[in-house]
């Protein structure tokens, strides 16, 4: 399925959470799961059609692939994926690494 933001909205795929297992000495798996700090973070899978003209003239400060922080947005579950559609000023920074 794929989904396209309208107007000034934007799809965040959500961060998933690393698992880790690990083999204990007496055979027994243990699973470990890495927990982000950051609870609305994300990275952007697409941007609505009044986002795409701001980014045509170079006036938006994220683009797809970029990861982000927002505060808050309409969850979408599809299979096994969670996102978010925010609006662009739910965006409160890009994460640089």
């Amino acid at each position: 399925m794929k989904i396209q933001p309208l107007g000034d909205k934007v799809l965040i795929k959500r961060a998933s959470e690393e698992k880790k297992e690990e083999k204990l000495s007496s055979g027994i798996y243990v699973s470990h799961e890495k927990k982000d700090d950051i609870k609305n973070k994300g990275v952007v899978e697409a941007i609505g059609p009044k986002l795409q003209e701001k980014a045509d003239k170079k006036e938006l400060h994220f683009s797809v692939g970029d990861t982000v922080i927002f505060t808050w947005g309409e969850k979408i579950e599809t299979g096994s994926e969670t996102y978010d559609l925010v609006s662009e000023s739910n965006i409160l920074a890009v994460i640089k690494e």
